[in-house]
């Protein structure tokens, strides 16, 4: 099964969400930037209808890939033991070096946004928690090199 299809059933729903949405005001709200840009005279040399079309093509490209995941998407809910990390799982961690805590969400690869702290089960930190309980440690190797986790909690 590819990671990119593994989907929490809260991230298929917000990503059905974000597609109506692109489908519906999105698409109509860049298709009247459109026909504004027309109405502005000539096009070889208007720069807001090429910024209308690209962001139109942008859309587009984001519509076709989110359908192409939706429609091959496969919604984990993978039997676990009680208290153990897997796809879905929000995670509180201890650094072990600088003492610093962090709460992470276990997601797939599609989901995946580490600034907002979803971490997909593929990348080496979310691969390293998968079946991991409380109070266990973990390392995960770095580009700046080992570093080493404790689990607080796992809900």
């Amino acid at each position: 099964m590819s990671n990119d299809s593994m989907l929490s059933q809260e991230g298929f729903d917000k990503l059905t969400k974000e597609l109506e949405f692109l489908k519906g005001p999105e698409r109509q709200r860049i298709a009247e930037n459109i026909r504004e840009a027309k109405s502005h005279g000539d096009l070889k040399e208007n720069a807001m209808y090429h910024e209308a079309k690209l962001n139109q093509t942008r859309l587009e490209s984001r519509i076709a890939e989110l359908e192409r995941v939706l429609m091959h998407a496969q919604i984990i809910d993978m039997e676990h033991e009680e208290g153990t990390a897997h796809l879905g799982s929000k995670i509180v961690l201890e650094d072990l070096e600088w003492g610093d805590k962090m709460n992470i969400e276990l997601v797939g690869a599609f989901e995946a946004d580490p600034i907002n702290d979803l971490i997909s089960v593929a990348a080496p930190m979310g691969a390293a928690l998968l079946g991991k309980r409380t109070g266990e440690e973990i390392e995960v190797e770095a580009p700046a090199g080992t570093q080493r986790y404790k689990i607080l909690s796992v809900d």
